[in-house]
């Protein structure tokens, strides 16, 4: 097993990479926020808990509450105010020029903030070009719902974060689950049960979303686990969304609110052992002492 150092330190600089590669996938949230308009206000507050703020912060050494979660795709933008307020300065990537201005508009107030076009597969190129301009290494990256599941390949990305992010550094990712009985049933309630298994499947799964095919990939645990390797060692996993129904369960779930606190609870207590069955899992991983890959061109 690879050398995982101790925490170096104060956390001061972090990385919050909230996006893909795909431009259609992108558009479609831009254009479609009727899912997330439905959600109760209780739901979302929920939805936005579920990342587990204990666990963000200790990874991060952090304090206080996150913020509540935005409606529409781009949850990482407030997850980086959070960070910003806490003193941290935080790089915000994501591959869509659109939200990156979005993003960049949202945190002008903080001097701390960086925003950047970058692609997952770009993260290379992206990490020399950064050791040319001088900046040093990161503590941490946090990617948050499900961004690098449209990333067919983690190896770039794994590599650019090992150039990235020094020993001892913490990673945490948030990815779809493979196996999801919440959405199995729901998708079987709503007559679609031709989705409910399309988690197991392997490669690529064509998607659609408002309109707009792209491509999904649900990334296994020990396949994640080996991208990664050698410069992250996998940690950790929790499972997001585990009672609490998933957003295909929206809008009849957010009329019941004390069950949605019912599921919160139950989510909480068993996000651990229960992990692999969660609608989303948070993966926690620490960069090894492993010397980072050769630089890549910028």
């Amino acid at each position: 097993m690879r050398n995982i150092p101790d925490a170096i330190g104060h956390i001061n600089r972090l990385i919050v990479h909230g996006g893909t590669n795909v431009s259609q996938v992108r558009r479609a949230l831009c254009e479609d926020q009727t899912e997330f308009g439905q959600m109760s206000s209780q739901r979302i507050d929920c939805l936005r808990s579920l990342p587990d703020k204990a666990l963000m912060g200790t990874a991060f050494s952090l304090s206080g509450p996150p913020p509540e979660m935005a409606r529409g795709a781009s949850f990482y933008r407030d997850d980086a105010a959070w960070l910003l307020g806490h003193g941290r300065s935080v790089l915000i990537t994501d591959a869509g020029p659109a939200m990156t201005q979005v993003a960049s508009a949202k945190l002008a107030r903080f001097p701390d903030a960086r925003v950047e076009t970058v692609q997952a597969e770009g993260m290379e190129a992206f990490a020399a070009r950064l050791a040319t301009e001088g900046v040093g290494k990161f503590d941490g990256v946090y990617s948050n719902f499900a961004g690098l599941n449209c990333v067919t390949d983690l190896s770039p990305f794994a590599r650019g974060l090992a150039s990235l992010v020094r020993p001892g550094g913490q990673a945490l990712l948030v990815i779809f689950g493979t196996f999801s009985p919440g959405e199995m049933i729901t998708e079987c309630l709503r007559g679609r049960p031709q989705n409910a298994l399309r988690r197991l499947k392997k490669g690529d799964v064509p998607a659609r979303l408002s309109g707009q095919h792209f491509t999904v990939r649900y990334h296994r645990r020990a396949d994640l686990a080996r991208a990664m390797a050698p410069w992250f060692t996998l940690v950790e996993t929790r499972a997001i969304g585990l009672f609490v129904p998933p957003s295909a369960a929206e809008p009849w779930i957010s009329k019941y609110p004390r069950l949605i606190g019912l599921f919160e609870a139950l989510d909480k207590i068993l996000a651990r052992p229960l992990a692999i069955f969660g609608d989303h899992i948070l993966y926690r991983l620490v960069r090894t002492d492993e010397p980072a890959p050769p630089a890549a061109q910028p």
